[in-house]
């Protein structure tokens, strides 16, 4: 039987537990007793606010330091935009609306505003950036989470973003490495496939990995997708593979960073007991940490069993230590660095201007057909504003906690305006309730949702066109930008990219002529439109 510290298995583990106090007892146990490299707090299980937050990273790390270990690695996802984890901080517009800026550097203050404000929340591992490149549509996952279309694109803003984070002294994490962009699947539910041949993912899925490993981000998180032109194996998906954790990450490109694994609860992994059998192969593969979730059986399961199989031979002794001292490099790293600022950066005044900033200039403008724009009223006409009602379309997702509203951005501009809300997927009951509400001569303001792959709200603009003609409708685009292919005999198209405050205060504000449109879009509309396309107007 080999011999090996328990401490080099624990150091290899990353847990999630519930709680926004008192500390469970069973992550004071791991803490103490198993010595996990740290934990992942998730907003629905342990945020209610900043100081609390602050309050419970120093909890943990009074544990750890206790026990006489190195720093726990507290992390969270707060990619800005659509996936904030900590909320009560600065509303970031998120990565496709920094690619429709075309600014770099406002991705690298981005990296900066989040780094900062989570550091003085005691957080210092970002699960952040996305460094996939949205060239499917149909994937129902990534979405605006990626800066856009182009390789290139992606690659130097995922490189800014990560360096304003590391440069101030938050650890980046470029995910989900190799790439999750072209998959028409969810990991979360489903194992899914990027089905193309190594040359073309030499040149659209690794080469914004590769900038991100010239910026040496110091962690990348694995997918859980197949890659069948590299990973022969059926069904294995790249979290598990050697080939591609090992062969590919280490050998070929030369990364020297810490991996850590997507979610092990994902259904993408086995469950159960087959979970155990799913973290050593990770290990095997080359993953240095697995970030499991907060189910207290499976954190056991996996923590014993792991263990066993290093006594047993199953996994090799030298490479988990190896694997570990990464990973209490980074640990020590922290120690020596880390400097936790003061809660009053938390949406500050400057964090709150580089929101704003982002905001202003990515705001797309796709048609003026009508020449509706600036909106010039009678003062007597109303506005009808129709938005949907935000919901969590993927785990990876915090919308549903947005209170989406442009009713009192609107009344600042135009006092006769009234603004409904209608569910995600409108049906035919609900559609013809809004027709009833809606007047001949209103102006009507209709925001979209990822129309691809809610029909419902397309039919609801197709039958308003129908209904009071294409002269009277502005159509906003709130998040992916190609709403506008299904109800393309709209004249007034705008794209915002996000549902967050300053996105909407300056989407009003070019409706009612305050900016000038300044936003190209960083991704393709089918046939319609091309990267980089976007109509300025002067007010």
């Amino acid at each position: 039987m080999a011999t090996i510290n328990p401490g080099i298995i624990g150091t290899k583990l990353l847990y999630a537990f519930e709680g926004k106090g008192a500390l469970p007892d069973s992550i004071l146990q791991a803490i103490r007793d198993q010595g996990i490299a740290g934990v992942t707090l998730f907003r629905d299980l342990n945020v209610s606010s900043p100081q609390q937050v602050r309050d419970l990273t120093a909890a943990l790390q009074n544990i750890a330091a206790q026990a006489g270990q190195l720093p726990l690695l507290i992390a969270a996802d707060q990619e800005g935009g659509q996936l904030m984890a900590i909320n009560g901080t600065t509303p970031l517009p998120g990565n496709m609306a920094l690619g429709a800026t075309q600014s770099e550097e406002l991705a690298y203050q981005t990296g900066k505003v989040l780094a900062l404000e989570l550091s003085a929340m005691g957080i210092n591992v970002n699960y952040a950036p996305s460094m996939d490149v949205n060239n499917n549509p149909q994937n129902p996952v990534i979405g605006v989470r990626s800066f856009g279309a182009d390789p290139l694109l992606v690659g130097k803003f995922g490189a800014a973003l990560i360096s304003g984070s590391q440069d101030h002294g938050v650890v980046a994490c470029a995910k989900h490495f190799p790439g999750h962009g072209d998959t028409a699947g969810d990991s979360h539910h489903m194992l899914p496939t990027v089905p193309h041949d190594r040359t073309h993912l030499e040149s659209v899925e690794f080469p914004p990995f590769l900038a991100a490993f010239r910026e040496e981000v110091q962690m990348v998180m694995t997918a859980h997708l197949t890659l069948p032109a590299l990973e022969p194996e059926e069904d294995t998906p790249a979290t598990l593979s050697r080939i591609l954790l090992t062969d590919l990450l280490r050998s070929t490109f030369h990364y020297n960073g810490v991996t850590i694994t997507d979610a092990m609860n994902m259904k993408a992994i086995q469950q159960g007991n087959g979970l155990a059998v799913e973290a050593m192969a990770a290990f095997r593969a080359g993953a240095d940490i697995l970030l499991m979730g907060p189910d207290v059986v499976d954190q056991n399961l996996v923590y014993e069993n792991t263990l066993l199989a290093a006594k047993r031979g199953f996994l090799d002794v030298k490479e988990l230590e190896q694997s570990a001292e990464r990973v209490f490099a980074m640990r020590a790293g922290i120690r020596e660095h880390f400097v936790q600022p003061d809660l009053s950066m938390i949406k500050c005044d400057e964090h709150l201007q580089i929101a704003r900033q982002i905001a202003e200039k990515s705001i797309t403008l796709l048609r003026n057909d009508a020449n509706l724009l600036p909106l010039k009223l009678n003062k007597q006409k109303r506005i009808v504003v129709l938005l949907p009602k935000p919901v969590d379309l993927t785990p990876a997702d915090t919308s549903s906690y947005v209170k989406l509203s442009l009713l009192p951005l609107i009344k600042k501009e135009h006092t006769n305006v009234i603004e409904m809300q209608y569910n995600m997927q409108p049906d035919d009951v609900e559609i013809n309730a809004i027709l009833q509400q809606t007047q001949a001569d209103d102006l009507i303001v209709i925001g979209t949702i990822n129309a691809r792959q809610h029909p419902g709200q397309a039919k609801l603009v197709k039958t308003l066109l129908n209904t009071f003609g294409s002269d009277q409708i502005i159509s906003v685009a709130l998040r992916l930008p190609d709403d506008v292919l299904f109800f393309s005999q709209v004249k007034t198209a705008l794209c915002t990219y996000s549902i967050l405050e300053p996105s909407l205060q300056a989407l009003v504000n070019v409706v009612f002529g305050h900016l000038t449109t300044k936003g190209r879009l960083p991704v393709p509309i089918g046939d319609l439109y091309s990267i980089g396309y976007g109509i300025g107007y002067v007010s």
